[in-house]
């Protein structure tokens, strides 16, 4: 009988945590359960990245994924034909905040959106840019960084966006650019990086 990981009411990202972990002590199906979608999608993934599918089943709240291992890895494929930067070469943009600066809130806000205009514009583009806090207010409420995001996205920059942060601020459903991500991903991509610029 495939072993069962009760993820209920753990926090992001936990239950990520102990999928990787039942993957590490070469688990090959096993079943999460969660609680709350953001959970759910974040699971997907990693089975995704990892090898695995995950079927979801619903009820009474609950999630239960059964993950079943097919030895096809999609991150794996992804890295053949689109291997990591070099060491140093790549970098990050780390988003706690939806302004820039400790003073005026319009001031702030206005440079937070020519800080992202800048970058649309420039040719060293950073690999990722990765929103938490109340900075996960800018790729779901404000229009204008909206766009610079959707226009860094297309020329290859990673948008990933705190879900346990949307959730806390309401916005789950309001997230216009980007992938709902999880602790567990934004801090792994943070260590693929050269170098992290924090605003």
């Amino acid at each position: 009988m495939p072993q069962i990981i009760d993820a209920k009411g753990k926090p992001c990202p936990t239950p990520v945590l102990m999928a990787k972990g039942a993957m590490a002590q070469g688990a090959d199906a096993f079943t999460v359960l969660v609680d709350n979608p953001t959970a759910v999608e974040n699971l997907k993934r990693l089975a995704d990245n990892q090898g695995f599918s995950a079927a979801v089943r619903e009820g009474n709240g609950t999630y239960a994924l059964d993950f079943v291992k097919t030895g096809s890895c999609d991150a794996c494929e992804a890295a053949i034909q689109s291997p990591l930067p070099a060491p140093g070469t790549d970098w990050a943009v780390f988003v706690g905040r939806d302004i820039i600066g400790d003073g005026d809130r319009e001031l702030g806000t206005n440079l937070m959106r020519m800080f992202f205009y800048t970058l649309t514009q420039g040719e060293d583009k950073p690999g990722a840019v990765l929103f938490m806090n109340a900075g996960v207010r800018l790729p779901t409420l404000d229009g204008q960084v909206v766009e610079h995001l959707k226009a860094l996205a297309e020329a290859g920059v990673e948008i990933q966006v705190c879900g346990t942060c949307l959730n806390f601020y309401g916005l789950s459903d309001r997230l216009q650019v980007g992938t709902v991500s999880n602790m567990y991903d934004i801090v792994t991509r943070m260590q693929r990086a050269g170098k992290v610029l924090s605003l």
